[in-house]
């Protein structure tokens, strides 16, 4: 099994496996229909429901096999604001997904760009990744400055390719290699 060495530490934040003690923060945001906005099927949720959702991140704390998900909690002082994830896509490709979930009242102090960056870094560092994607639906604005913020370049834009909410849907892909995170984060890069 692959998973980081825990905590994540960051200037600001803690990345950590997510707890059943992080029900109440996480259904904070997890009720709110902005934060589900964007994702597919998904409506706010119950605290039953998520506590079903903290249930099985609970148990996504590192990677076995392909498609696995790593799930980290973001925590600050204040709580835990979202998490951050991996899904291990192809080990001979050595491709992983980046996901991210945050709760709106903590936008717009880099706290998401810090939490993904740190995970990226631990994909491409230990892990040994060699690229690493995220995909989001083409009206998700605040989700493509994130990925843009991260380094990651667009690499398509798959027009009317699923159905989101009973409408047709683009769906944008952007990704980073391993090289090229690298060169972003050396001194001077």
């Amino acid at each position: 099994m692959f998973q980081p060495t825990y905590p994540i530490r960051t200037s600001r934040l803690i990345l950590r496996p997510v707890t059943l003690d992080d029900l109440d923060d996480v259904f904070g945001y997890q009720c709110r229909p902005d934060v589900v906005r964007w994702m597919l099927g998904a409506e706010p949720r119950t605290r039953e429901e998520s506590r079903a959702s903290v249930e099985t991140m609970a148990g996504e704390d590192g990677l076995r096999v392909e498609n696995d998900c790593l799930t980290l909690a973001v925590a600050t002082d204040a709580g835990v604001v979202g998490t951050v994830e991996l899904v291990w896509r192809s080990r001979l490709e050595r491709t992983a997904e980046l996901g991210y979930v945050f709760h709106p009242d903590h936008g717009g102090r880099g706290l998401a760009t810090e939490a993904a960056a740190a995970l990226l870094d631990w994909g491409f560092t230990e892990f040994g990744l060699h690229r690493i994607y995220a995909r989001c639906h083409g009206g998700n604005e605040r989700s493509v400055r994130l990925m843009t913020r991260l380094g990651m370049r667009q690499e398509a834009r798959h027009v009317e390719s699923y159905l989101f909410r009973g409408a047709w849907a683009d769906r944008l892909v952007f990704a980073i290699l391993d090289r090229e995170w690298r060169a972003r984060t050396a001194p001077g890069g």
